[in-house]
């Protein structure tokens, strides 16, 4: 019989953990394997932990025999409470977000479950009062008439260096198709079909492994046709840091710089995050991020039914980061509605 109280440092058995994921031995209930980009976020909560430890000078260890006592069960909600409690205002010290701590928190208690559900082990369900601070973050997308510049307008583009030009493209294209960065630069020539003169590009999302089919238009067309001496992929490769870096350079040429600020909050409470102690413009803003929220509110603003434009965009029915894409074109939707028919109005 094993005794109680057998307890365990959580930086141990979280270790653990993390290499019987990155080995594959910890699938997702799917069957699938973790993806890459989850595992790395796994090594940021790992590596967060063993710096609270080390600055608080205290080790948080887990009960993985937990058997109920009144006095037991008192001093182990205490022990996490207290333990997240502290962690959390570790993490709003360092200046992180509710959204990041949330995710942070997330996987702890995805965690905890883990132990509890796959490994045999009785830890308590005291993890599950760790509370997961959410906020929903504005959506910045690129209007119509931003989008039309970078795709037609030859004097804009004549201001542009080489390196800025083939970042412009690279965007357009990702704009137009919906993918995500890693998605867009990993395409190969396999992922084209063409058929009677019609481009389609096919691909199945590395974060998701979703299949997505779309038909581009003639100028998506003549970006690839540009840089069709690529011998492997369909499009130039970049690093996204320095991807981000041209976005926001390519923002600044276009003249995007009227301020549309920054708001984060810490703890529920919203506060204003600076740039070098300027409020955020448009252009410091633009990142990889904004081509997938482009495509997805282009297709719906001009009247591409939901379900249509999930299965380009690869988002599952009833997904809550979709809505906020269909939320975000009705409210656009309804103040050009506003405009024209105070123009209307205005006539008479």
């Amino acid at each position: 019989m094993t005794k109680t109280n057998q307890l365990i440092p959580l930086t141990q058995l979280y270790q653990k953990y993390v290499d019987e994921t990155t080995k594959g031995k910890r699938l997702q209930k799917n069957g699938k394997i973790v993806n890459q980009s989850t595992i790395r976020s796994y090594n940021v909560l790992l590596n967060n932990i063993k710096l609270y430890e080390s600055n608080s000078k205290e080790t948080f260890v887990i009960n993985v025999n937990y058997k109920y006592s009144k006095r037991l069960f008192d001093l182990e909600k205490r022990k996490y409470h207290k333990f997240y409690i502290k962690f959390t205002d570790f993490l709003y010290q360092k200046g992180c977000t509710d959204n990041y701590v949330g995710i942070l928190i997330k996987y702890l208690r995805s965690f905890f479950n883990y132990l509890n559900e796959n490994k045999g082990y009785n830890t308590g369900l005291f993890y599950k009062e760790f509370y997961i601070r959410k906020e929903e973050i504005p959506v910045i997308v690129l209007n119509m008439m931003q989008l039309k510049l970078l795709i037609s307008n030859r004097e804009f583009e004549s201001k542009l260096p080489k390196h800025l030009m083939t970042t412009k493209d690279l965007f357009v294209f990702g704009c137009t198709v919906g993918l995500r960065f890693s998605d867009l630069i990993s395409l190969k020539k396999k992922n084209l079909i063409i058929d009677e003169n019609k481009y389609y590009i096919v691909s199945r999302s590395l974060k998701t492994s979703t299949d997505t089919r779309i038909k581009l238009p003639e100028y998506a067309r003549d970006i690839l046709i540009k840089y069709k001496t690529n011998p492997k992929n369909l499009l130039p490769t970049i690093s996204l840091n320095q991807f981000n870096k041209n976005l926001k350079d390519i923002g600044l040429i276009a003249g995007w710089t009227y301020e549309v600020g920054k708001e984060r909050c810490r703890r529920g409470v919203r506060k204003e995050i600076k740039n070098n102690g300027k409020t955020y413009r448009f252009c410091d803003l633009i990142s990889s991020h904004i081509m997938r929220r482009t495509a997805i509110t282009t297709l719906l603003i001009h009247g591409m039914p939901e379900p249509l434009v999930r299965k380009i965009s690869g988002h599952a029915p009833g997904s809550k980061e979709f809505y906020k894409y269909v939320q975000y074109s009705e409210s656009f939707l309804d103040k050009e509605t506003d405009r024209v028919f105070d123009l209307v109005m205005s006539i008479y």
